[in-house]
């Protein structure tokens, strides 16, 4: 296996700044960047802090006590993100997911999530607004999420044993208060419930078959996801990397599962279906999916941006440097100028990571300072 190598620095580089063009248009409802791509989605990290300590995410080793954590007062403020929200939502994004770290330590959430609902796409329809969580804090809010107007969450899991998950959490956090979380997010309506599974080879790989078994039928989406790079502190090699071809393979030997078209355009996962006694997807018994970020590029559709915490737009999960926007927003910019900004920063993205990765070096791979996923959100 490959040596494991996790630096300690700063994961918050100097930002670019965001572009100024000299002629502000008002937006389209449609933008795209240099490979045709569009602006459908974002994803807005309100918080980088998390009270779990994920090995892939924010190991123990780098995110200590000591760890510099942004005070509050660099944090974008709800009425700042709401904002800069009902731009992206002019040039044509259609779906907003809050991120984080862990979302729900952000005090008040349910104010944020109220703002961003009564915003409008450009055909005049409530975005689709969504949250990503740990689960450990979603049995006491599932309920006030969806008053407020969230429509629904995706929890991540990484296996229903609890020494295997307590391991991955490294925090001792139990599977069943997870579990009692996603069962309060159903009871809420906050449906329909994707569980996204990170999978490790040699950590959690054994707990494949036993999550599906688990969510089979039960309304929620398995989503089993490839060990990434993201960021530089996890340590990531390629030995720990479990192809989702390995993945699929382990699952047809336990069900029966047939191929399903996308549900949307730029969709990361490959869906399967379980199958019925005839042999066709059952919708009853649900679905699975499969997310190849290492060996399935799908960079080709990508069509999310990603906000930081504290205002920085980053066109990539695998970015090394995003754009000040919260300078604009707070030097005295206008709707017109930021949103112009916004135009130029995406009309000049030519990201493919993914699809370029296996022609990198190895010692480029290590050199790159990527942005930590703690600090943009998956």
């Amino acid at each position: 296996m490959a040596e494991r190598v996790i630096p300690l620095f700063d994961q918050r580089v100097a930002a670019l700044a965001a572009p100024r063009p000299q002629a502000a248009q008002p937006p389209s409802g449609h933008v795209a960047d240099t490979r045709g791509r569009p602006l459908r989605d974002l994803r807005i990290s309100v918080t980088d802090r998390c009270n779990f300590r994920c090995s892939y995410c924010m190991p123990k080793e780098v995110f200590d006590k000591d760890y510099p954590y942004l005070p509050h007062s660099e944090l974008l403020t709800f009425e700042e993100i709401t904002r800069v929200a009902r731009l992206f939502l002019a040039h044509g994004v259609r779906k907003i997911r809050l991120t984080g770290g862990e979302p729900l330590l952000r005090k008040n959430i349910e104010r944020l999530i109220e703002q961003l609902a009564a915003l409008r796409t450009v055909d005049g329809t409530p975005p689709e607004l969504t949250l990503t969580t740990n689960g450990s804090l979603l049995a006491r809010k599932a309920r006030a999420l969806r008053d407020a107007g969230l429509q629904r969450v995706t929890v991540s899991l990484d296996g229903l044993d609890d020494a295997v998950f307590q391991r991955m959490n490294d925090v001792g956090f139990p599977v069943a208060e997870v579990l009692r979380g996603i069962e309060a997010a159903q009871a809420a309506g906050l449906a329909p419930i994707k569980v996204n599974m990170v999978v490790k080879r040699g950590t959690n790989d054994d707990q494949i078959v036993p999550m599906a078994r688990h969510f089979r039928g039960s309304g929620v989406t398995l989503r089993l996801i490839e060990y990434m790079d993201v960021g530089s502190s996890n340590g990531w090699c390629m030995d720990e990397v479990l192809p989702s071809a390995e993945v699929l393979a382990r699952l047809q030997v336990a069900f029966a599962l047939v191929p399903l078209e996308a549900s949307a355009p730029g969709e990361t996962a490959e869906r399967w279906g379980y199958a019925g006694s005839d042999g066709r997807h059952d919708p009853a018994l649900g679905e699975i999916g499969l997310i190849s970020s290492v060996t399935r590029a799908f960079c080709r559709d990508c069509n999310r941006a990603r906000l930081s915490t504290e205002g920085r737009l980053y066109l990539c999960l695998f970015a090394e440097r995003g754009y000040d926007l919260r300078a604009l927003l707070r030097g005295g910019a206008s709707d017109a100028d930021i949103a112009a900004s916004i135009a130029a920063i995406w009309q000049g993205r030519a990201d493919r990571y993914s699809e370029i990765r296996g022609q990198l070096p190895p010692e480029t791979r290590q050199r790159a300072r990527r942005i930590e996923m703690s600090y943009i959100g998956g």
